[in-house]
Formats: structure tokens, C-alpha cells, sequence
């Protein structure tokens, strides 16, 4: 049995640290054949599940604006709910967000009735106004994240259809293929048109600066800070509830005493199956959950890079097997993989500056929200009033006629 001597401290199981001198070096054993079982977060479950109502009304915006002129008949947009996951009708759903569309009046064809159209509202103007300048202003953190997922790729190559696709889990702009590449020919080239056949963003030149991960970057930082030089690794903390295996534990402790593999080295002479792999494919995985913009992103879009970035076909087990570096969600029926230590809780607290824009959206929202909810209590109100004023007219008049009856009454005597 060989033996490695290791300074460090990891945190594997809840209120239990193992602070080793000497340790078994047990990597021999196939990787694939650890297994963990998976367990629920709450915590992190609602984290997605909160986001829900921002998302669909994110999908209902694209929707419009994706239309000639960003206008649409009403009725056309309530065919399209089942794919928009609209679980109400739309007339519904802009009475609950009342700040995004105006409504009115429009024929579809020549000497066609008017029917009711749908076009973005002046405030969801002003917010398409100031996402645009969060994104000037941020310009060079998109770039940056560009680059980066072209670096860590095998031939520094990606489908530009790809990248379309996943534009909304890293903050890219919808026009970043046709506006900000062409900006940056010194990093980028794209190959063909994205949506008409093969496309390729390629890389153009290598930046020193991008190649380095945010746990090589988080390991520079404790460095200066502390005056001691902290080795890159990854932060291991499993939540209350959670418990490995004595061979798994024993697995991953000596598993983290592997040397850190950027992944940004070339890796093509490392075995696919063997620990040095495994360690390299989690700093990847690690790598594009710190580039995204929630630090979460669904394994099915993941699995699009199989081959971009060398995972295995058996890859979503990785966040299983390393339940202290990740957690996968099953809510709402889709696999998502999420950074564990960019949450505390269920908040994100590893907010990237894009996310400006996901702020300043429901913040829309929840203005229109409120100003509605000041309407429908003012008419509830005034209904109140109205029936408090009817009753007391209906009980006047009740009165007169009891006294009507009665002067009649003595009047007859």
C-alpha cells in the first residue's frame, strides 16, 4: 500500500473533519464503480423553484419580440402555451403581469375584423433600453466567457448553433454572434452562418489571462491574503443529512490529494477512466457552473459538449459521486447540476454581474404586480362602499315605510 503525506483539511461529512498526516493512496479502484446515493436539497430545490415565474415571463417576452415588428395577435400567442409552459390562458397571464404588453386593436389580413394584438410595453422598452447597457458595460466579462469556453474545448473549436443555445445560461446577448464577435477579430472567427448549416466560432489567439479557473484564481486570492500559498482544489462540504460510504469517503479524501488539473491544459494523453480524468472532467464541470450565470445548468444542455470538452457518456454521475462539490436537482422533472458553494441555502450568493439584468426584470415585474394589486383593491374598495351605501339607502327606505304603515295604521283607528 503506498502512503502520501497530506496537509489538508476536508470537510466530507457534516460536523465531522478529517485532518490526516498520513493517508492510503486507494485510486486504483475504477472510478465508474463508486457509486453514492443521491439525496434531496430542499434548499437548492427551491432556489430553482423560485425562479420560475421570472423564467415563464422571460419566455413570453422572447416570444413577442422574436415576432416581425414585436407584435402578435393575442389568440396566435395562446396556440403557443404548451410550448411557452404557459400553464395559464394568456389573457390571464397579462392581467397577473400587467407592466410587460399593451393590448389593441389590429387586422391580421386586409378587410379582416380587428382582433386584439399584443406589443412590449414603454416600461418593458426602458428595461430592454438598460439591458443593453448592462451588457456595453459588461462587455469584457462576456468576452472573457466566450474565450473561455472555447479554451477548455479539445480543438479550441464550438458549433455556433451550440452556443446559441446555451446563450441564456452564460448572460450572452441574443446578438452576440452578428454584433460583439465580429468586434473582437483578435480572438474570435466564425465559420459559416449560425442556423444555415454547419457553423463554428474558432479561437484565435490564446489569453494567458482567461486560462486561469476560478479555483486557481480563488487559490491566488487566499494566497495574498493569507501570506501562505494555498494549493488549488476544490471545496468539499456536504450539506446536514448527507452521508458517503467509508470507501467513498476514503476515495474522494485521497481523490483531492491528486494534483489540480486546469481545465484549461491539454489532457488528451490522460485515460478517460482513469482518477487524473476524473479530476480534470469536475474542474471543467466546476469551471462552466462558475461561468454560468445562476451557477446551475441543465445536464441535457451539458451533454450538447460531450464531445467539445471529452466527458464521458456516463457523465451526470460525476455530480452524484461528488455530492459535496455539486448537487443534481430532479425539479420540475429536468436533471440540473448546481454549484453547492455558490449557494448559501437556497440564495445565491456567487452573483455575477450579469445577473443585473435578472434583478432589474423582476423588479419590472413586481411593479406591475403591485400597481395591480392597488387596483383591485381600490375597486374592491369602492364596491365595498358602493354595497355599504345601497344597504344603508335600502334601510332608510325600509324605515319610511314602517313609519308610513304606522301613521296609516292610526289613521284607521
Amino acid at each position: 500500500m503506498l502512503w502520501r503525506r497530506v496537509p489538508v483539511s476536508v470537510c466530507i461529512v457534516p460536523g465531522f473533519h478529517f485532518n490526516y498526516s498520513l493517508l492510503p493512496l486507494q485510486l486504483a479502484r475504477s472510478v465508474s464503480s463508486l457509486k453514492v446515493v443521491w439525496r434531496k436539497d430542499p434548499k437548492l430545490d427551491e432556489a430553482i423553484e423560485n425562479d420560475k415565474k421570472y423564467k415563464v415571463c422571460a419566455r413570453v417576452v422572447r416570444e413577442v419580440l422574436n415576432e416581425p415588428g414585436q407584435v402578435i395577435p393575442l389568440r396566435y400567442l395562446e396556440k403557443r402555451r404548451e410550448r411557452l409552459h404557459l400553464k395559464v390562458k394568456v389573457r390571464t397571464f397579462l392581467d397577473q403581469n400587467p407592466a410587460l404588453f399593451d393590448t389593441y386593436q389590429d387586422r391580421i389580413r386586409p378587410r379582416t375584423d380587428p382582433v386584439p394584438f399584443l406589443r412590449p410595453s414603454a416600461r418593458l422598452k426602458l428595461f430592454l433600453e438598460e439591458e443593453k447597457r448592462i451588457n456595453a458595460h459588461n462587455e469584457g466579462l462576456i468576452v472573457s466567457k466566450l474565450c473561455k469556453l472555447l479554451m477548455m474545448s479539445t480543438n479550441r473549436v464550438i458549433s455556433a448553433d451550440k452556443l446559441v443555445h446555451v446563450k441564456r445560461e452564460f448572460g450572452f446577448p441574443n446578438d452576440f454572434l452578428v454584433n460583439l464577435v465580429p468586434r473582437y477579430p483578435q480572438y474570435f472567427h466564425l465559420v459559416g452562418s449560425p442556423g444555415e448549416g454547419k457553423s463554428f466560432l474558432e479561437l484565435v489567439s490564446w489569453n494567458p489571462d482567461f486560462a486561469k479557473s476560478a479555483i486557481q484564481i480563488r487559490a491566488e486570492e487566499e494566497s495574498r491574503m493569507t501570506g501562505i500559498r494555498t494549493r488549488p482544489n476544490f471545496h468539499v462540504k456536504l450539506p446536514q443529512g448527507f452521508f458517503l460510504r467509508k470507501e467513498m469517503r476514503e476515495w474522494v479524501r485521497d481523490w483531492l490529494e491528486l494534483e489540480y488539473i486546469s481545465p484549461y491544459e491539454d489532457v488528451q494523453h490522460l485515460d478517460q477512466g482513469s482518477p487524473q480524468m476524473e479530476k480534470r472532467t469536475v474542474g471543467v464541470f466546476h469551471e462552466l457552473l462558475s461561468l454560468s450565470l445562476f451557477k446551475r445548468i441543465p445536464v441535457p444542455i451539458l451533454g450538447k459538449f460531450t464531445d467539445d470538452y471529452r466527458f464521458s457518456n456516463a457523465f451526470s454521475s460525476v455530480f452524484t459521486r461528488h455530492s459535496g462539490i455539486f448537487y443534481m436537482s430532479l425539479k420540475g422533472g429536468i436533471e440540473t447540476a448546481i454549484l453547492r458553494e455558490a449557494y448559501k441555502g437556497g440564495v445565491l450568493m456567487d452573483r455575477d454581474p450579469l445577473h443585473e439584468i435578472k434583478d432589474r426584470f423582476v423588479e419590472l415585474l413586481e411593479e406591475g404586480r403591485r400597481e395591480r394589486a392597488e387596483q383591485v383593491r381600490i375597486r374592491r374598495e369602492s364596491l365595498e362602499n358602493e354595497l355599504k351605501m345601497r344597504a344603508m339607502e335600502n334601510s332608510s327606505a325600509g324605515n319610511r315605510d314602517l313609519l308610513d304603515e304606522g301613521m296609516k295604521s292610526g289613521k284607521d283607528m
